[in-house]
């Protein structure tokens, strides 16, 4: 199967693989009658692929899809998000690879599943809005997990069974496919995941900065849209009762006479077309079930004036001309009853309960006020709509909330903490130590390929310019200190005998002299003056006389350490000895001696290879020396008398 590109097509194609399985699986239900609903195949099949995020996705649309044939569906969202996540586990932990510890997954998942549906079936019932037939209450509670059982054990185990033989005839680039959904970066290895996820579990990292504001805003704008949306059905439901109230109550005016008000008030049933009146009110309150009480009053200063007042079944109505006395919730409307103006309808807790009350005045030839029409619905009824409307809500809103948390957090590791924790653990483990480690490095680095198309590749793109300009400057300044080391090293290198020269002989007597002033000095300086420099040029030539000084260098350096010995003249040598050459001082004088004797007295060697030299001595004092200038004038001064002693003579 050729791979998918988009990232965007690659979600398509997966939700809508899982969705078609699910409603093949329903249809196939419905078509041979079977007593299983098939509904998540799908589901499952997609979970194990693809983990959370796919099987929660599939999951929830199902049943948003389901809702538009069963109004049922879209309270069992969050029934087959659990199911995705059950066994997105189960997979992750590899259960799905062998067929026993498949099976071993049905009843942990069943017996998940069933809670978590009776637990809705139970509060739904609780609140009157939906009745399941297998809704049980009390010691019959067990009845109803049992019945449930009875459905999803077969269901759910078709689904597993087919699951696990269908991922036998998935291709491995299928697979492959499922498990880089949403993935913004190439594949990276399982040490450098583990070690990105131990790195990444600081209580104040990134994601759980992130996972904790997305999961306190999806929540927070659950509650704020399940609050808004009550409130906006609350207030509608008022208006509703309102405009149906100010219909009927018109009926209601329109049956009155003015004109008999205190008539009717004064002689009640006894007056001629009272109990027609009063029938015809009755017939008017019963063509609306969600009247409460209907009554028609005369306000004056002592009370309310009965009218008419009609029976109900737990109330038996005051008789006419009886006075009611105002209820303490009206009393902010006695002016305006008073004066015979309309007031608005009020919504009180009183002595006949909890209601949303309306009035009408009924007004005279002349304009004045005779009496008010009144009727009462019940806001308890209104209350119990508005809780079962909350468990609707609740009820969508869990599954949906889940979905879009779940779609939300993924969108957040794979966008944004995946790639930046993998961009930091290749710098923070970057090798600078070799360069064919530094060009491991930026291949690895090349090669998580984040295509975030976003800010986040913008960072990964600069990260890698970044990078591979440091190493170029890296390389130049590597070159550059080759370069200053070699020419450094000429400075203070003699070009004839490759030995030190004066100035780092003088950088040295600069370094011993700090420490004189520190009082750690410890050192001993050796003067070598070579003999017979000019008979040789002069006898043989300068090329010889060149060979003759390179040979003793040669000499010194075999007894006193080619990094202590100094070319400090033409034909003069110097020693520094500190440390353990310091300690063998006496030793390497004296053997330097015996040989520049024995090679004086060496017949067979020619002239250029006798090497005479003078060699002085002298050690740092303490007590007397204030510098290195004073050591090195005594150990001149000692081999100039060395010098003068030696007498030797050569004839050749």
């Amino acid at each position: 199967m050729k791979r998918l590109k988009d990232w965007r097509f690659q979600f398509a194609f997966v939700y809508l693989s899982g969705i078609i399985l699910n409603l093949i699986g329903v249809f196939l239900a419905i078509h041979f009658n079977l007593p299983v609903y098939l509904d998540t195949i799908g589901t499952v099949f997609v979970a194990v692929l693809g983990g959370y995020v796919p099987g929660i996705a599939v999951g929830f649309l199902t049943n948003l899809i389901g809702t538009l044939i069963d109004e049922t569906e879209m309270f069992y969202g969050a029934v087959n998000i659990f199911l995705a996540v059950i066994t997105a586990y189960f997979a992750e932990k590899g259960y799905y690879q062998k067929f026993y510890k498949t099976i071993l997954t049905i009843a942990p998942t069943i017996f998940a599943i069933t809670i978590l549906a009776m637990i809705i079936e139970e509060f739904l019932s609780y609140t009157c809005y939906i009745s399941f037939d297998s809704s049980y209450s009390g010691v019959k509670l067990w009845e109803h997990f049992m019945d449930k059982i009875s459905i999803e054990f077969p269901d759910k185990s078709i689904s597993v069974v087919f699951t696990f033989l269908a991922l036998k005839f998935v291709p491995e680039e299928t697979k492959i496919l499922f498990t880089r959904i949403g993935k913004m970066q190439a594949p990276i290895s399982s040490d450098i995941y583990d070690a990105i996820k131990k790195n990444g579990n600081s209580i104040w990292s990134l994601r759980t900065k992130l996972v904790f504001n997305t999961i306190s805003l999806t929540i927070f704008t659950a509650v704020l849209v399940t609050m808004i949306s009550y409130t906006i059905y609350h207030e509608s439901e008022v208006r509703e009762r309102t405009r149906i109230a100010d219909g009927i109550i018109s009926m209601v005016v329109n049956e009155m006479d003015p004109k008999r008000i205190d008539e009717f008030i004064a002689e009640g049933r006894r007056a001629k077309g009272y109990n027609e009146i009063e029938s015809e009110l009755y017939k008017i309150r019963s063509s609306n079930s969600d009247i409460k009480y209907l009554y028609v009053y005369k306000i004056m200063e002592d009370g309310c004036h009965v009218v008419f007042d009609l029976d109900t079944t737990d109330w038996q109505a005051s008789p006419p001309g009886y006075v009611q006395p105002f209820d303490e919730s009206f009393k902010p409307l006695l002016p305006d009853l008073f004066a015979g103006k309309p007031v608005p309808p009020q919504i009180s807790h009183g002595t006949f309960g909890y209601l949303l009350t309306i009035y009408k005045p009924v007004y005279d030839s002349m304009g004045h006020c005779t009496c008010y029409a009144g009727i009462d619905f019940s806001m308890d009824e209104i209350t119990e709509n508005g809780r079962m409307f909350i468990a609707r809500v609740i009820t969508i809103f869990a599954s949906a909330v889940i979905f879009i948390m779940a779609m939300a957090l993924a969108f957040v590791e794979n966008n944004i903490i995946l790639p930046v924790n993998t961009m930091a653990y290749c710098a923070k483990n970057f090798a600078y130590d070799s360069e064919e480690e530094r060009e491991d490095n930026i291949k690895r680095m090349k090669e998580l390929d984040i295509k975030t198309h976003d800010e986040i590749e913008n960072l990964y793109e600069a990260f890698l310019k970044t990078t591979a300009d440091s190493m170029h400057y890296f390389e130049n300044l590597k070159r550059v200190k080759i370069q200053v080391a070699v020419m450094d090293e000429l400075a203070h290198k003699d070009p004839l005998t490759s030995l030190k020269n004066k100035v780092a002989y003088n950088e040295r007597v600069a370094e011993l002299d700090r420490t004189i002033s520190e009082g750690t000095a410890a050192f001993a300086i050796v003067m070598i003056d070579i003999n017979y420099l000019k008979r040789v040029n002069d006898t043989y030539g300068h090329e010889y006389g060149n060979e003759y000084l390179i040979n003793a260098g040669r000499l010194a350096a075999k007894y006193f350490g080619v990094d202590n010995i100094y070319r400090i003249g033409g034909d003069e040598f110097a020693a520094i000895l500190t440390g353990e050459d310091y300690e063998r001082r006496d030793k390497a004088v004296n053997d330097i001696r015996a040989e520049i004797d024995r090679l004086a007295t060496d017949t067979s060697l020619d002239s250029w290879k006798k090497v005479s030299a003078a060699v002085g001595v002298s050690i740092y004092q303490r007590d007397t020396d204030t510098k290195v200038e004073d050591v090195f004038k005594r150990a001149d001064k000692d081999m100039y008398e060395r010098k003068l002693a030696m007498k030797a003579q050569r004839t050749d």
